[in-house]
C-alpha cells in the first residue's frame, strides 16, 4: 500500500494553483476532466510519481463544498492510496462494513472511494493501475510535467481527530496496515499516515502532509515571502500544513 495523491479543496482554484505551484517549485498542472462529474475543476502536480491535486466547486451541492463550509475553509480533501492487489483490499474493506462512496474500473485503472463515516478524518480512495507506474488522475503523459529541482516527493499524511488512536486503529483494520508501536500511525511503501488530536475547532480531517524537498530553508523562505506561514511559522498551503522533509 502506496501514498500515491493527496487531494486538498479551495474555494479559489487559480489562487491555490499559484501559490502551490510557486513555494513547492512544480511544474505545469493537468486539468482532469473526469472530475467534472462531481461538479469541480481542478488540477494536478506530479512531485516526483507522487502527485498533489487542488479541487475547487463550481456549482452547489457538491461534496467538496460541504467540506469547505463544514471545515471553516480550505483543507485537506483526500487520501489516495495505490495497492497491487485491488480485490484484497475491496474484500476486505466488505469485511469491515465500510460503506463505497464511489467505484470505477476500467481499462487498467480502478479506484474505490471509501464513505468517510466508515473510516474518519477523509475520503479515502484505494486506487490500482495497470503497470503501476500509470497514474490516470495525472494526465497520460505527465512525466513531462515533473520538476524536481525543488521538490521531490509526498511521503505522508496527518490526520486529526477526536480520538486519534481510535482512528488509527480503524484506517489500519480497514487497509489491512498494522497500527506501529505509538498506536497513532500506520507505515506505508515509502510514507506513513498519523493520526493527531484535534485541536484547532475545525473538526476532523487531512491536517498536514509531508514533501520531501531538497533545500527545506528555501522552500521555509519562499512560502513567508508569499505570506503562506501560519502564526508558528509553518508552512501552510490551501489550508493545510505543509512538513518539509530534508530529501
Amino acid at each position: 500500500m502506496r501514498l500515491r495523491q493527496i487531494a486538498l479543496v479551495g474555494q479559489d482554484l487559480e489562487a491555490c494553483r499559484a501559490e502551490i505551484a510557486d513555494v513547492l517549485g512544480l511544474g505545469p498542472a493537468y486539468a482532469d476532466p473526469g472530475v467534472r462529474k462531481y461538479g469541480l475543476h481542478n488540477a494536478v502536480w506530479p512531485l516526483g510519481d507522487t502527485f498533489l491535486e487542488v479541487v475547487s466547486p463550481t456549482q452547489e451541492g457538491t461534496t467538496a463544498g460541504r467540506l469547505l463550509d463544514k471545515r471553516q475553509g480550505d483543507g485537506g480533501y483526500m487520501v489516495i492510496l495505490q495497492t497491487d492487489d485491488l480485490e484484497g483490499a475491496r474484500a476486505r474493506v466488505a469485511e469491515k462494513g465500510v460503506r463505497i462512496a464511489d467505484q470505477f474500473d476500467g481499462d487498467g485503472v480502478a479506484f474505490t472511494h471509501l464513505h468517510p463515516k466508515d473510516v474518519g478524518g477523509a475520503i479515502v480512495s484505494i486506487d490500482h493501475m495497470v503497470p503501476k507506474e500509470r497514474w490516470q488522475w495525472g494526465g497520460p503523459d505527465w512525466e513531462k510535467n515533473v520538476r524536481t529541482e525543488t521538490s521531490v516527493g509526498i511521503v505522508g499524511a496527518e490526520v486529526q481527530a477526536d480520538d486519534p488512536a481510535a482512528m488509527a486503529k480503524r484506517w489500519g483494520e480497514v487497509l489491512g496496515l498494522p497500527v506501529r508501536g505509538d498506536g497513532l500511525s500506520l507505515g506505508l511503501d515509502g510514507g506513513e499516515i498519523r493520526f493527531v488530536q484535534a485541536f484547532d475547532g475545525r473538526g476532523e480531517g487531512l491536517r498536514a502532509f509531508d514533501v520531501k524537498v531538497r533545500n527545506p530553508a528555501a522552500v521555509h523562505a519562499r512560502a513567508e515571502a508569499r505570506g503562506n506561514l501560519d502564526a508558528h511559522g509553518q508552512v501552510v498551503l490551501c489550508g493545510t500544513l505543509v512538513k518539509l522533509v530534508q530529501a
